[in-house]
C-alpha cells in the first residue's frame, strides 16, 4: 500500500491522504486529520459543584460551556498536560487526579484521542490563559448541569461525553 501523503500541515494538526484496502481487495483513498491528542478535565469543586469554562469558539462562531481541555503539543504525558491546562484555564490546582477514560473524538476522519481526567481537592488561584483564550470560569451544581444537558445548552462533544459519563458512573 502507498505511504500516507501529507496534504496540509497546520500548527496543531495535519491532513493526510491514506489508502485502505477493502475486503474485496479494492484500494480506497481516504483523508485523515492527524492530531497529537488532547486532555479534558472535570474539575470537581465539591460533591455538589463543578467548574466549566465559558469560552468563545471561532470555528462555530459562538460562546460555549465546556470542560477545560488542551492539546498534547508540549511533549509531556497526558497527566502533566492535564495539570497545566487546569491551572492555565481555570486557576485551579488539584491534589487528587484520576484518569477515567481515553476516547476517540471523531474516528471517521480524525485520529485524535481525548484523555479524560477528574480533578478533585481543588485550590483556587489565578488562571494563566494564553493570549487569545477568551474564557471565564462558571460554577454549576449537578442539578444545573443536568438541566443544561437536558435543555441542549451544552453542545461540545468532549464535555457531553465526560459529564454524562461522570453523572452515570461517578466512580472517581
Amino acid at each position: 500500500m502507498p505511504h500516507p501523503k501529507k496534504l496540509f500541515q497546520a500548527k496543531r494538526f495535519a491532513v493526510e491522504e491514506v489508502s485502505e484496502r477493502l475486503q474485496d481487495g479494492t484500494l480506497l483513498v481516504r483523508h485523515v486529520v492527524r492530531h497529537p491528542g488532547a486532555v479534558v478535565i472535570l474539575p470537581v469543586i465539591d460533591e455538589h459543584t463543578v467548574c466549566l469554562v465559558h469560552t468563545y469558539r471561532a470555528a462555530i462562531d459562538r460562546w460555549n460551556l465546556e470542560l477545560p481541555a488542551g492539546t498534547l503539543d508540549k511533549g509531556l504525558p497526558p497527566s502533566e498536560v492535564a495539570e497545566l491546562e487546569l491551572l492555565e484555564e481555570t486557576g485551579y490546582r488539584a491534589s487528587e487526579w484520576s484518569h477515567v477514560h481515553t476516547f476517540a473524538m471523531s474516528p471517521g476522519i480524525l485520529d485524535e484521542k481525548m484523555h479524560f481526567f477528574v480533578a478533585k481537592q481543588l485550590t483556587a488561584g489565578e488562571s494563566q490563559r494564553e493570549i487569545g483564550e477568551q474564557m471565564e470560569n462558571r460554577i454549576f451544581t449537578w442539578g444545573e448541569i443536568d438541566r443544561l444537558l437536558r435543555d441542549r445548552q451544552i453542545i461540545d462533544a468532549k464535555t457531553l461525553v465526560c459529564l454524562l459519563w461522570y453523572m452515570r458512573y461517578r466512580t472517581y
